[in-house]
């Protein structure tokens, strides 16, 4: 029974890795994560590597809630007036938006690297997305809120954990134990969890493994002194009795698995180590991605950290055939999108904390587009944006936003629809059908989600090759909506 609880809990930080242990280096986390994965014995099973028909997902969160109402922006004769005039000193002039072609609206300035993604016809919004449990009217909405209890409603709307889980998880149980990335992993038998660099995010759990976490490049992925590479008298001393340590015959099951899991974590940090510790600049660096990144990188650092995160899938995804496997799913995150305050500068409303944060957004992902594209494989890759929640449509009186439900998204990769967009924008009348809000001091302009997390989902995944059975496994609230697939990829 799903509570109705609008519990305005506080995180817009990114999920922390698991504990390090003294012995990891700082990348180590990642070995970390598979040492304590919940798969018994096959957690990184060896199947054929690359084939013809690869594909990749690619999701980045963005922690703290997003104002996607500034993010995409109607420009036509219509709303605009009806935006500006509700949004005030936060609306960013009509001059300053990028078009987006015929559609009717524009991009926030600060997306500028994402315009060669939007004339190759590479990038679409999805409007108004959200968690739900089925399709929902306003009355229906107003009757289920004001019940003692209600299963219309997922848990605990308005809130930051609990909407990361449900969006993670493509549910509306905040206790939703696995996410929709780590569930499609198992559904499809892909040979790796999901890669994140982001830690062990939700999203990438599932009933028998958590994510395989992965560092930033220039660093060790596995065990400080146990890398292939650590030739050395001691090193070669430490490798050859852990390797004993685990080869010997166990005395309980528990301790076999233990032992299996950790003789296949190091083999997945021999196999992927020198992939992963690959910097830009390095010999063994894949020029088309250096390229499309240069503009990100210094010396042999890239600068941002989610521009870090992209050049680490981008390589990952042009070493497929080490990594293995023709499905892949990837997790990366950027938080501090919780702008209650200084979301804009006053007079310059095109500029402040989410113009700071979604320009690093528009140069990552328009760098990882153009590396793609570049080494012909943007039609095999498919990244799209979540984020906690939408923010009110109305301003604060600190020049920011508050918690929302519904938001805007985009989808981003070669075999995408785009040059249009999809799916339902709100009406943007304060206190209208779209509105959750009735009363006058709730007349915000939090919108009730047209489009679910699980036709978001479904849609991905579709694309990604997934069975009508499995998308009904992966994705169990499914049935309840009228359609499965919006049809943007």
């Amino acid at each position: 029974m799903a509570s109705n609880n609008n519990d305005m809990k506080h995180s817009d930080s990114q999920p922390a890795s698991l504990p390090r242990r003294q012995w990891l280096t700082r990348s180590g986390t990642a070995l970390a994560a598979a040492l304590g994965a919940g798969t018994l014995g096959n957690l990184f099973s060896v199947r054929p590597a690359y084939a013809d028909d690869y594909k990749a997902l690619v999701c980045i969160f963005l922690f703290g809630g997003n104002d996607g109402m500034n993010t995409i922006v109607p420009i036509d004769a219509t709303r605009y007036p009806q935006y500006s005039s509700v949004r005030g000193s936060l609306a960013i002039p009509q001059a300053n938006l990028l078009t987006l072609g015929s559609t009717g609206f524009g991009l926030h300035p600060a997306l500028s690297g994402l315009t060669t993604a939007w004339s190759d016809g590479a990038l679409a919004p999805v409007f108004n997305v959200g968690p739900l449990v089925q399709p929902l009217t306003k009355a229906q909405y107003v009757a289920a809120a004001a019940a003692t209890s209600t299963t219309l409603l997922p848990d605990n709307l308005f809130s930051h954990e609990d909407q990361q889980t449900l969006w993670q998880a493509a549910s509306g149980d905040s206790f939703a134990r696995t996410g929709w990335g780590g569930r499609a992993s198992d559904a499809m038998g892909t040979v790796n969890p999901v890669i994140s660099l982001s830690g062990s995010a939700r999203f990438g759990l599932s009933d028998t493994h958590q994510s395989l976490v992965v560092p930033p490049p220039g660093y060790t992925f596995g065990a400080d002194g146990l890398q292939a590479t650590d030739n050395y008298a001691s090193a070669l001393l430490r490798q050859a009795a852990v390797t004993a340590l685990y080869a010997q015959t166990q005395e309980t099951a528990l301790a076999s698995a233990y032992a299996g899991i950790q003789q296949n974590a190091f083999g997945m940090s021999s196999r992927l180590g020198s992939l992963i510790k690959i910097a830009p600049g390095d010999p063994n660096a894949v020029a088309a991605i250096d390229s499309a990144f240069s503009s990100l990188i210094s010396g042999n650092t890239v600068t941002t950290p989610l521009g870090a995160q992209m050049y680490q899938i981008a390589k990952m995804i042009a070493g497929n055939a080490t990594v293995q496997g023709s499905r892949q799913i990837f997790f990366a995150s950027l938080g501090n999108f919780d702008t209650h305050g200084g979301q804009a500068v006053t007079g310059s409303p095109a500029t402040g904390t989410q113009a700071t944060l979604l320009k690093q957004v528009g140069d990552a992902l328009g760098a990882f587009y153009g590396a793609l594209k570049a080494l012909g494989l943007s039609t095999a890759v498919t990244s799209f944006t979540q984020s906690d929640f939408g923010r009110t449509f109305a301003p604060n009186n600190s020049t920011g936003t508050d918690h929302g439900w519904g938001n805007h998204h985009l989808v981003m990769g070669g075999s995408v629809k785009g040059a249009k967009t999809y799916g339902n924008y709100p009406s943007l009348v304060l206190g209208g059908a779209d509105d959750v809000g009735v009363n006058s001091w709730e007349l915000q302009g939090r919108w009730i989600p047209t489009t679910s997390v699980d036709q978001y989902a479904a849609t991905l995944l579709s694309w990604f090759g997934a069975s009508s059975s499995q998308l009904a496994s992966v994705l169990p609230n499914l049935a309840s909506f009228p359609s499965a697939n919006i049809g943007f990829v």
